[in-house]
Order: structure tokens, then sequence, then C-alpha cells
């Protein structure tokens, strides 16, 4: 495919989808993630695109926020591995929020089966997804439906979560970086995140590597109330991802990566089993040693949740600290 072609079908793209990975854009026009950096910085010279960390979007896409339609289809294998991982963090009997999202739709399709479980979400795939489950009881907050998302927001949907404590919220949203945290594009969206924020003892993010040092207008979720992020490996050439990760993990976020060989499980099983996964250097990561002769701010396997040790199956969970 000559140069010309590739960047007439990667405009197309991006116009049809409103924002693409670099890594779907690459699979695509059969070629490689550098060659496709190239031809998105010659289409944003010329003004038809914006470069966005890890993909491109349409000019002024820092506001924008793309349909459910549209995200359903970006990153569609790294939504899985982080969901996969997520479901491991979720144990028997907990109460837990889950905010709207494609990928935490793919996580609450894999909570089905935990049992005794309940689940307090504003996002009517998120309660699809677990209508059928007999051993979890779904409780919708109220509100106005926004259907670009098919969330609920606004006041009722704000309202009906005061009062509410649960262990754990899964919040997932269009950018993240350590400096400011999650963000979103739209307003009612992030008002609503910030309450399910409030109702959680923790706050875990869920967010691909596409997401990592984007900014979006509505800061939803500050770093310092971030518990733990889940996220996928990125690429080995993308640095900015890596010191974005390195420096969420200095402000006491805990780091959990998905590396590239992550299989989606579809959700059979219990959690926490069948779940690839591997401890990996983070790109351009250093290890260094302390004083003591430990390890520094490094990935290293998780400890299970449970006083249990992990399976022959279950392979093991990077996780990032800091010191």
């Amino acid at each position: 495919m000559f140069a010309a072609e590739r960047r007439q079908l990667i405009l197309e793209m991006v116009r049809a989808n409103g924002a693409v990975s670099l890594r779907e854009l690459a699979r695509v026009v059969q070629t490689s993630e550098v060659t496709v950096r190239r031809d998105v910085r010659a289409l944003e010279a010329e003004g038809l695109l914006d470069r966005r960390h890890g993909g491109a979007v349409l000019p002024g896409g820092l506001t924008r926020e793309s349909g459910f339609p549209q995200k359903s289809h970006l990153s569609t294998a790294e939504k899985t591995a982080i969901a996969d991982l997520a479901a491991g963090l979720v144990g028997e009997g907990e109460a837990i929020v889950v905010g709207a999202g494609t990928t935490t739709q793919e996580l609450a399709r894999r909570l089905a089966r935990v049992p005794g479980l309940t689940v307090v979400t504003n996002s009517l795939l998120v309660a699809q997804a677990l209508a059928h489950a007999n051993r979890v009881e779904v409780v919708m907050t109220g509100g106005t439906l926004r259907g670009s998302n098919y969330a609920l927001v606004g006041s009722g949907a704000e309202q009906s979560l005061q009062g509410l404590r649960v262990s754990r919220a899964f919040i997932s949203g269009s950018g993240l970086t350590a400096e400011r945290g999650l963000s979103t594009s739209n307003m009612l969206s992030a008002s609503v995140d910030r309450a399910l924020v409030q109702a959680a003892a923790e706050v875990v993010v869920l967010a691909d590597h596409t997401k990592l040092g984007s900014d979006t207008m509505f800061q939803t979720v500050p770093t310092e109330l971030i518990t733990r992020l889940v996220t996928d490996e990125p690429p080995l050439h993308d640095e900015r991802a890596a010191a974005e990760l390195q420096a969420l993990a200095d402000q006491g976020v805990e780091i959990t990566v998905a590396g590239p060989d992550a299989e989606a499980t579809g959700g059979e099983g219990p959690p926490g089993e069948r779940r690839p996964r591997r401890d990996m250097p983070l790109p351009g990561q250093r290890r260094t040693t302390t004083r003591n002769g430990g390890l520094g701010p490094q990935l290293r396997s998780a400890a299970p949740l449970s006083d249990q040790p992990p399976s022959g199956e279950r392979a093991r969970v990077a996780d990032l600290r800091r010191r």
C-alpha cells in the first residue's frame, strides 16, 4: 500500500470512529506502528486530524467524546485483558460500584460468576451484562439516561449514591495523567463518577495504554484518590506511557499490568482462574537496589487477595508499587 493510500484509509477510520489507536491503525493498514505514526504526523500537519498519546482523533478531540458504538471497537484485546485482571480483584460477597464504559462492561461480564456479589452501577450496559447472574444483586442508580454511553447521570444519579459505602469502585475514563488523575470529556459523567468514587473505600481505575498521558476537560478522580490502576502492556517504544506509569507509581498508585499474551476467558470459571498474567519490565523501566538489598520501584508479583497461594493455573500479576 502506497503512503497516500495508507493515509487516506487512516483518515477514513478516524472520521468513522472519532478516535483510533496506533495499534489498531497498524493492524488495519498492515504496516508497523512506526510507519503509522509518521502518517499520523503528516495528516496532523495538514490539519486533518490531531495526534493523541497512542492514537489519533478528529480535530478538537480534547473536548470531543466518541459514542459507545465507536469506543466499543477500540483496543478490544486490551480491554479484555484488563477486565480479566480486574475481575480477579473481586471476592465473594463483596459490594462494589462499577461506572459506565466499554471496559467496565467487559468487567461486568466476568463478574457474573462471583457468588454473593452486589454491584451498584449507573450503567445500563453493566446492568445488562449481569442481568441473568442469579448469584449477583444489581442496584441501579436513578438519574437521566445519557444515550451516547447508556449511562444514568444528573442529580438523580448523584443523590441515589449518597450514604452508600462499598469496598471498591471500578472506574474508567477518557484520559489519565499522574498530574491530574482520571478525566473525561463530559461534565455530567464526571460528576456521577466522582459520586461513585466517594462511596468506595478503594478506587480501581481501568485504562488501556492509549489513555495514559491523555488529558480531557473534566477531572473525575485525582491521582491521590486512585488506589490501583489496571492497564495493558504499552508498546516497547512507548517511553511516554512508561514514564506516566512510573510517575503514577511514585505517587502511590499500585500498577497492575496485563501482558500481551493475556487471553480472554470469556467470563468462564470463577474469578482469579485462567487469567494469564506475567511479570514484565515496563518500557524503559530500570530496577534499582535499595540499601537493604531489596528492589526499588519495579514490577513484582502481586500478593493474592486471599490467604490461599495462587494455583498453578494462575499466572503472575505485574504490580508496580511505590517504595
